[in-house]
Parts: C-alpha cells; sequence; structure tokens
C-alpha cells in the first residue's frame, strides 16, 4: 500500500474540488462553462440563467501525462443558479450590469487504495462551494452588430467553508479574484467565441492531502478560457464545436513545519512544481424561442497534466424577462 501511495503521492501535490477534480491550482471555475456567444452579453434587462452539468474522469494524468494508478474515477453532478442584470446606463461606450452566481456542486470521489485524512478509499460531498459575484461588468456592441466584448473587472469566489478532513470537499475556503474578458464575432451564418480568464486564489488554510494529514497552501494562479465555433441553420438554430483550454501559470506553495513528517514535506516540496493543464473539444446545438435560449454541448478532454482526464456534459437554460 505505501507503494502504491508513493506512486500517487510523487505525480499529485493534493486532489482538492470546486467544479472538478485538480491536482494543482485553485480551479475554482468550472470549465467549459460558456459556450455560444459567450462575448455578446444580452440588451438591458434581468435574466435568469441555469447551467446543469456533469462531469466523470476514470483517469488522472501524472506530470508526464501518464496514469496514476492509485486514483479510480469521480464524478461531479452540479446545478449553477445565474443572475443577471444589465442596465441601459453606458459607460466607455458600454452597456453597465452585475451579476451573481449560486452552483450547488455533488462529488463523489473513489481511489483503488485508501488514502488522505480519513484513510479511506471512498469520499463525498454536496453543498455550496461558494457564490461568485461582479459588480462591474462593462459590454460593448460593435461593427453593427458583428463583434461584441464583454468584461467583468472581477469576477470574486467568495467561499462558504470546506470539510478539512474530506478529499472530496465542495468548498476550498479561499477567494479566487478573476478578471474576465469574452469577445463574439459574427460573419454571416458563423459565430466565433472566445471568454478569457485569468486567476488569483488566497491562501487555503487546512488543505486536505493524500498523505492524510492538512496543510495551509497557497493555489497557483490560472489562465484559462473557453471558446465556441458555431454555423446558424436558421435564425433560431446553431451547432458548433466548443471546449476549453486550462493551465497552471505559477507554482503552488505549501506552509510547511515541523508538525508534518520530515518525508511527507519532502513530498509536498516536490509537488508544489506540478503545474496543472487540461484541453477539451466537443459538439454543442444551441436554440432559441422567444424570450428563452436553449443549449446542450459535450466535451472531452486530452493532453492533461496533473488532473483527471474526462468528459464534461453542460445544458443551458436562459430565460428573459
Amino acid at each position: 500500500m505505501i507503494q502504491k501511495l508513493l506512486v500517487l503521492c510523487l505525480a499529485v501535490m493534493m486532489v482538492g474540488f470546486s467544479s472538478q477534480v485538480m491536482a494543482g491550482g485553485g480551479q475554482n471555475y468550472p470549465n467549459g462553462a460558456e459556450a455560444f456567444m459567450s462575448g455578446a452579453v444580452p440588451p438591458p434587462g434581468f435574466y435568469f440563467i441555469d447551467y446543469m452539468f456533469y462531469y466523470n474522469a476514470d483517469t488522472m494524468k501524472d506530470d508526464n501525462g501518464d496514469d496514476i494508478g492509485a486514483f479510480d474515477d469521480v464524478s461531479v453532478l452540479a446545478n449553477v443558479f445565474r443572475f443577471l442584470w444589465m442596465s441601459d446606463k453606458q459607460i466607455l461606450g458600454a452597456n453597465y450590469g452585475m451579476h451573481l452566481f449560486v452552483p450547488v456542486l455533488d462529488v463523489d470521489l473513489n481511489f483503488n487504495v485508501p488514502v488522505g485524512p480519513e484513510s479511506t478509499t471512498s469520499y463525498d460531498d454536496t453543498s455550496v462551494p461558494y457564490v461568485i459575484y461582479s459588480p462591474f461588468i462593462l459590454a460593448w456592441h460593435l461593427m453593427e452588430g458583428k463583434l461584441h466584448v464583454v468584461t467583468s473587472l472581477a469576477d470574486v469566489y467568495i467561499p462558504t467553508g470546506q470539510d478539512d478532513y474530506n478529499m472530496a470537499s465542495v468548498g476550498t475556503d479561499f477567494w479566487t479574484i478573476e478578471p474576465v474578458v469574452g469577445v463574439t464575432y459574427m460573419m454571416d451564418n458563423w459565430e466565433f467565441s472566445g471568454k478569457f480568464m485569468y486567476d488569483f486564489n488566497t491562501t487555503q488554510d487546512d488543505s486536505p492531502t493524500v498523505y492524510g494529514v492538512t496543510v495551509d497552501r497557497d493555489p497557483g494562479q490560472e489562465f484559462h478560457f473557453d471558446y465556441s465555433v458555431s454555423y446558424a441553420l436558421s435564425p433560431s438554430l446553431r451547432v458548433g464545436v466548443n471546449g476549453y483550454y486550462y493551465t497552471q501559470t505559477t507554482d503552488d506553495s505549501y506552509d510547511l513545519n515541523d508538525s508534518i513528517p520530515a518525508p511527507v514535506q519532502d513530498l509536498l516540496r516536490a509537488d508544489e512544481g506540478h503545474r496543472s493543464q487540461v484541453f477539451a473539444v466537443g459538439p454543442g446545438i444551441w436554440y432559441n424561442n422567444k424570450n428563452m435560449f436553449f443549449s446542450l454541448r459535450n466535451q472531452w478532454e486530452m493532453e492533461a497534466e496533473n488532473k483527471t482526464e474526462g468528459y464534461n456534459i453542460w445544458a443551458k437554460f436562459t430565460y428573459a424577462f
């Protein structure tokens, strides 16, 4: 069992959750949440948006992209409630607005050997990990409606707490500050969109690790984007491809002290430089009926390092009041 644990520990800094299993970084943002026309914010008004999400993976990759045998599988089921308000007030030629997200997640995590603070092969949790709030959104509509640009000065992830001894803890008890820029370009029946984000994370106290100890850590910074390319079969129906790219740009850092056994400290120091990354792509469909919008998308992950590699299913519903 010790040999199996060492294989896992050398390759994985820790296992935690927001919307997906990850190794390094914070990964609070649910990669792939946006796709069709992600830069085209709707006109002034109030909107309710509901995201339903399923993620499953039965492989975890190490620093070289190889499978980690001690990992079994993970599944994540989530529903995210979003409230968006756009005003007719303009700043720098853009409409001003704000939004609020409330996610509810259920996580089921399994290993082939006992790991973590509870020394077990199975962990699970259901909770609200954080709320996301941005008080300052600006949306531009340019080139006679062909080019749309939106920015959030900062989406702020406000934590709701964590279960310190649960490897599947939905909450991770650190803040994320995330500047956002979304762009959509319309060319005849074609649509090209990207949502670009950079994450700054605060310190996470008592982060659970596979070693059976908890430790304070500073999650690394991250760059990631969602993308889509679609074609309009009719004014109300689009099909296309969508996905995301994620990369950790700075190392994690642990606050190590003598309360942690020296061999475990050595393993944690080695893990600090194991940055996560992944790319995903898949098909999608979008439909509009009056004041309602629907989309269904699938995304398959590849080229993962220091994180799980699996697939997503996203269903999104928007209602304009």
